[in-house]
């Protein structure tokens, strides 16, 4: 069953009377999918590369930026602009060259969701928007899937297990999508680095448990992390006999991509190219004044999204307006607070000053 190697590698989970060979054998015949491999994704795949899981996949479509490097502990210097899963294999069959590392180069959408989750045991949500997490949460239920579940936003950070045939999912905590804009991501209002390593440390710890069956895992209980007071909190979780998709008289019989949702509307936008060429504008930056002071497009205003409400009778309505942030997320918000309020000549920067950046823009 275990070659010497892998005796004397996991000699300290076999003498645990709540694991042993036993376990240790589920372990190695265990298959868990991974989706995303960032923040969480590295302390989640590294300890269950580390713990002998015989199989696990990982899903991710990026390359490592320079800024990921602060908390995304797979990842070296050397590594930036590779692809995320070339250097991510590289290193876990370095910790365990006895498990196999699958990789899935794409993102998960409702056409492959299905039929990737099918070869797994467990999935690992360590997503960082909110059509992903939707999406992966309807995959599972709708394939009986467990979904250990972690977020991460500043300095907290929170962790469950849902899974619909012994407990509460996603949909029974949060039923819908937050509106776009109201929720920045990680990129727009920053993490401390080694948040993911506490919450990826718990989902890969829940991880371990679901395929050996020790403990008592955080089904129907909802983990909350302060790293600031530096103390947890739990919540007790129901399931809700009106969820869309695990309830009663479910509603959602199917996948569907969520980015109309959780994403801004596409409409109103201007590209980067587009924005050059423009004469004549209000330009307005709807970031925070730190996020301003490290630079900002040329002849803009800085109109932070708290401050804008306000702020409404200083924009002029006879003037074209362009509205821009990081990534478009917010700016797009606006935009449709700036409509509702009855301004017609505006628009926002679509992919923000990532996109201004990398269009060759300063």
């Amino acid at each position: 069953m275990f070659t010497p190697g892998e005796r004397e590698r996991y000699a300290r989970h076999l003498i645990l009377p709540q694991i042993g060979e036993e376990g240790q054998r589920k372990l190695k015949e265990a298959a868990v999918l991974v989706i995303g491999a960032g923040g969480l994704g590295s302390p989640v795949s590294m300890y269950l590369a580390a713990a002998g899981v015989g199989r696990i996949g990982l899903a991710d479509f990026d390359k490592v930026d320079r800024t990921n490097l602060h908390r995304q502990i797979l990842f070296g210097e050397s590594n930036v602009g590779e692809p995320k899963l070339d250097a991510a294999r590289r290193r876990l069959h370095d910790m365990n060259p006895e498990i196999t590392i699958e990789t899935h180069a794409a993102a998960v959408t409702s056409e492959n969701a299905l039929s990737m989750f099918a070869a797994y045991d467990v999935i690992v949500d360590g997503t960082d928007n909110f059509p992903t997490r939707y999406l992966v949460n309807d995959a599972c239920v709708l394939s009986g899937k467990p979904n250990v579940f972690g977020s991460i936003f500043r300095f907290d950070g929170q962790a469950s297990v849902f899974w619909a045939k012994r407990g509460p999912c996603y949909r029974c905590l949060y039923p819908e999508p937050p509106p776009p804009g109201l929720v920045p991501s990680c990129a727009e209002g920053g993490v401390l680095g080694v948040l993911p390593g506490v919450i990826g440390t718990i989902q890969a710890t829940e991880t371990i448990k679901l395929i050996t069956g020790a403990g008592e895992p955080l089904l129907g209980r909802l983990l909350m992390f302060d790293a600031l007071a530096m103390g947890f909190r739990e919540l007790q979780l129901r399931k809700d006999p009106q969820c869309a998709i695990c309830g009663e008289r479910p509603t959602i019989h199917e996948l569907i991509d969520y980015e109309g949702f959780c994403n801004p509307m596409q409409s109103g936008e201007v590209t980067a190219a587009e924005l050059a060429a423009m004469h004549d504008i209000v330009l307005i930056d709807v970031r925070e004044p730190f996020e301003w002071n490290q630079g900002h497009l040329e002849g803009a205003r800085l109109i932070p999204m708290g401050q804008l409400q306000r702020n409404l009778d200083t924009i002029p309505r006879d003037r074209d307006v362009v509205l821009y942030c990081r990534s478009g997320s917010r700016s797009a918000y606006a935009l449709e607070m700036l409509r509702a309020a009855g301004f017609v000549r505006v628009r926002h920067l679509k992919g923000g000053i990532l996109a201004w950046q990398r269009a060759g823009g300063s």
